[in-house]
């Protein structure tokens, strides 16, 4: 008698997301190469054999039902995990990672870390590299939940699990700046933080995945206008949308044409910055890392991933 567990199969899980992204039986069915009536049936087996509606097909498109979506949501995992064993046993056959994936946070300059990708492919190495840019702790999170290999620009957390090892990639100053036309570009300093209270904040979202993730420079009950990524925060701040902290390198500039103002704060702010991987005797850094580490090593490298540019 056939079990879930025999329906749950990486043919299965991959079938359930291209129904998803395709946003219909049909058009899965011509991505997947099969005809509708075959997929169709192929998603009542699985139903059956969980006895759940995974997709509601009261409308032309198939929507996930509510079980769907938390099924669809284990499935990118559990895939995700298959590749890193299958990067595990590539990495102990060659030494060299099948896929290397470098998670980058937004305070990371995306220029410098595409110089060391163009440099990392020069080598005509086998493994296929990928990059995904993150924010706050969803950069750690990426790495220690085993979706990336090497993490730039992490907020270090308590409780970090042993297998993940760190070093300083460099200090990043940090400004607080309005736009010129600003109500607070005028205010007298420091700004205290009930001035501050009363007034937008512009934010950068946390990427995690799971939990309320950090929130940084805000006050209780302040308004805030949340952005994906530090260069939205920025043309944010330059349209007057709110104000809030700043790269400083990101935001001179700015600052120099006028643009923005940098206004003294009570709690002035600069954050350490590392980079994090991950190394055990179980899974022992493949070649990719290896050389990955080795640019990491050079000062002039960090200073590079921590100078963010801007045009204005």
């Amino acid at each position: 008698m056939q079990t879930p567990r025999d329906w749950l199969t990486p043919e299965t899980l991959l079938m359930l997301q291209t129904i998803a992204q395709k946003g219909s039986f049909a058009a899965a069915a011509r991505a997947l190469n099969l005809v509708p009536s075959a997929l169709t049936y192929r998603v009542r087996q699985l139903e059956d054999a969980l006895d759940v509606l995974l997709f509601d097909r009261s409308a032309r498109q198939a929507v996930p039902t509510a079980a769907g979506q938390e099924l669809l949501r284990e499935a990118s995992r559990l895939l995700d995990d298959m590749d890193a064993v299958a990067n595990r046993v590539r990495r102990v056959a060659t030494g060299w990672e099948a896929v290397f994936t470098v998670a980058v946070d937004s305070i990371v300059s995306r220029s410098v870390v595409m110089d060391l990708c163009a440099s990392f492919l020069a080598l005509g190495a086998t493994t296929r590299l990928r990059l995904r840019y993150e924010t706050l702790s969803g950069t750690l999170d990426v790495l220690t939940s085993g979706q990336a290999d090497l993490a730039l620009g992490v907020v270090l957390e308590p409780g970090l699990k042993n297998d993940i090892r760190h070093a300083a990639l460099g200090e990043m100053s940090f400004v607080y700046a309005v736009a010129a036309h600003h109500p607070l570009a005028t205010a007298a300093e420091p700004l205290t933080d009930a001035m501050l209270a009363k007034h937008r904040a512009v934010a950068v979202a946390d990427s995690v995945s799971r939990g309320a993730g950090l929130t940084i420079g805000l006050q209780g009950g302040q308004d805030v206008f949340t952005v994906p990524d530090m260069p939205s925060k920025l043309e944010a701040q330059l349209r007057g949308l709110g104000g809030g902290f700043l790269p400083a390198s990101l935001a001179e500039p700015s600052i120099d044409r006028g643009l923005l103002v940098v206004k003294q704060v009570n709690t002035p702010r600069t954050n350490m910055c590392h980079y994090a991987w991950r190394d055990t005797r179980q899974a022992p850094a493949g070649q990719a890392l290896k050389w990955w580490l080795h640019q990491l090593d050079n000062p002039a490298t960090r200073a590079a991933l921590l100078r963010l540019q801007h045009r204005v």
